[in-house]
């Protein structure tokens, strides 16, 4: 049930209606009821969404088979390159680059051992 009732407000909002999903979960939460701390949660979404809505527009980008970043794929970025390429004083060349992220690839799949 849960499971069925997200994957409503993910497909509208991944169809550009952002709006119309916060609307139904603020108005779910108002019939019932919920306690303060769960109501937060619903009202903290509901800004979210509206107050993000030129970021929202999933619609488009899938439309024109443009990509888009999740919160998995933004953390193996940031694993996988941000920790090891970003830091201060360091210098890379493209092959060089590219080795380091391979190896940590490998290492962060645990397949180190096989390779």
């Amino acid at each position: 049930m849960r499971e069925s009732w997200a994957a409503d407000r993910l497909t509208a909002i991944l169809s550009g209606h952002a709006v119309r999903a916060a609307a139904e979960m603020t108005a779910q939460a108002k019939r019932e009821h919920l306690s303060a701390a769960r109501r937060e949660a619903v009202d903290a979404c509901h800004r979210y969404l509206t107050g993000h809505l030129d970021e929202l527009r999933y619609d488009t980008a899938l439309s024109n088979g443009w990509p888009i970043a999740t919160g998995a794929v933004e953390g193996t970025c940031r694993h996988l390159i941000a920790d090891r390429l970003d830091i201060t004083g360091a210098r890379w060349g493209l092959h060089g680059a590219e080795a380091v992220l391979r190896l940590r690839a490998i290492v962060s799949n645990g397949d180190l051992d096989p390779y």
